[in-house]
């Protein structure tokens, strides 16, 4: 376009009109928008902190272009703003160079987000938490593929209008916001949204595997307390031990005693063509079906009494 081209070639500017008034003039008289002749980056932040104090946030579609109302500074009318955004996100467009962590300040300051998939899970999971407390669903939670969230009291008003169950049906149907990533079906089943057909193998795998690893350290006895979580090393341990450390980093965190506690009562995991494959499998690794009541007896060498050098497990196992 010619604005584009006008706005953006400074050797046009200073060749044919920086030093010739009577074009300047003639400029001016045409509604020639000397604002905009200033650095890309300037217009970049003020636009973008228009759309801020509109939409609340910073997450710019893609195909976003500045419009031409009254809201809007004119030097940014037409301004690409959605690809600009897009550009740096990806591209890392304007930061780098000599002004890089000052414009980085400047995104911070207006909430920039730099992972678009990360605040979109964090809002489904917060809708996920919300639904559960107030349907008060104490186990698996359950949503209807056609619910969306109310204009009611109770639920946060970032939240209104939320398509909850398409956002549930997509996640469990297509891995929607959690192919690939273990730790956010993890988070997922924490607040009790199991994950179904390919995605409940996923987390099933996680259960499994960690399961393998405590059986090998409890002399092939799968009797987990309630409120055993897998840990990671120790905060002091050297690099041997953290490199060989028996729990893999993608397991840290997950609450297996509470894992296997629902496999025993709710029969979780041990639904459909694959059930019978899982009960072998806790079988072979010694699972116990009906733990004794009472204190549980410690055994020597678990987690607690792990030493740096003893990081490494002795035998090697089959999942």
């Amino acid at each position: 376009r010619l604005s584009a081209y006008v706005y953006t070639r400074h050797r046009f500017w200073s060749k044919h009109i920086a030093e010739r008034k009577d074009r300047a003039a003639q400029l001016g008289k045409l509604g020639f928008l000397w604002e905009r002749l200033q650095p890309e980056w300037n217009l970049f932040i003020e636009a973008l902190s228009v759309y801020k104090a509109i939409h609340g946030d910073v997450l710019v579609p893609a195909k976003f272009v500045v419009p031409r109302s009254g809201e809007w500074s004119k030097a940014c009318w037409e301004l690409p703003l959605g690809s600009t955004v897009q550009r740096i996100r990806i591209r890392h467009d304007y930061l780098t160079g000599d002004n890089s962590y000052e414009r980085r300040l400047q995104l911070d300051r207006l909430g920039f987000v730099y992972d678009v998939s990360e605040v979109k899970f964090d809002k489904f999971l917060t809708a996920v938490k919300y639904f559960r407390a107030i349907k008060r669903q104490r186990s698996t939670v359950r949503i209807p593929s056609k619910f969306v969230v109310p204009r009611e009291k109770g639920w946060p008003e970032e939240l209104w209008d939320y398509p909850l169950g398409a956002r549930s049906l997509a996640v469990r149907q297509k891995q929607l916001y959690v192919k690939g990533r273990p730790d956010r079906q993890r988070d997922l089943e924490e607040v009790g949204f199991m994950l179904q057909d390919g995605n409940a193998k996923l987390g099933w795998l996680a259960v499994v595997q960690a399961a393998a690893i405590y059986s090998q350290m409890h002399n092939k006895v799968l009797n987990v307390p309630l409120n055993f979580v897998v840990p990671g090393p120790p905060l002091d341990a050297d690099v041997n031990c953290y490199e060989n450390w028996p729990w893999p980093r993608r397991l840290w965190g997950l609450k297996l005693g509470q894992r296997l506690k629902d496999v025993r009562q709710k029969g979780a995991y041990l639904k459909g063509s694959d059930a019978g494959i899982r009960r072998a499998q806790l079988n072979q690794l010694g699972f116990v079906w009906t733990p004794k009541r009472g204190r549980r007896k410690r055994f020597v060498g678990e987690i607690e009494d792990f030493e740096p050098e003893s990081c490494l497990l002795k035998d090697d196992f089959d999942v």
